[in-house]
């Protein structure tokens, strides 16, 4: 776990291209990941919020790796505590998620909240990096 922390969360900044990866990575996973995920996590908007946050290009570059990472951890099927493991599984992504946000949380903005009700609701059916 000390290696995931230390290389994935708290590591060095990441390069421009580091980050262009992970937030693909992160694209590409993240809705699937919430659908399977959203009732263990009793905060999903901020999650969602959060995930909006990570992908504007407004945000800083810090508190973006930081998201990123977190998201990353998120939607890695194998981690720390496997996700196949019904009610457990997302326990620990959840951790990181809350710890995560928490302390970025004066970054992720009305318009990033904004943006999850609409895909919560339904009103989108993929996350649009472009609004937020």
């Amino acid at each position: 776990m000390n290696r995931v922390l230390e290389g994935e969360i708290l590591g060095p900044e990441l390069t421009p291209e580091e980050e262009a990866s992970r937030a693909k990575r992160v694209r590409s996973r993240f809705l699937a990941t919430f659908r399977k995920a959203v009732r263990y996590i009793p905060f999903a908007d901020e999650v969602v919020a959060a995930y909006f946050c990570a992908l504007d290009p407004s945000t800083p570059h810090r508190v973006r790796g930081m998201l990123l990472a977190a998201l990353a951890y998120f939607v890695l099927p194998t981690d720390v505590i496997p996700d196949f493991l019904v009610g457990i599984g997302f326990g620990d992504d959840a951790t990181v998620l809350l710890a995560t946000i928490t302390l970025v949380r004066s970054h992720i903005s009305a318009v990033h909240r904004e943006a999850a009700k609409r895909f919560i609701d339904g009103e989108e059916t993929q996350p649009n990096r472009d609004r937020a």
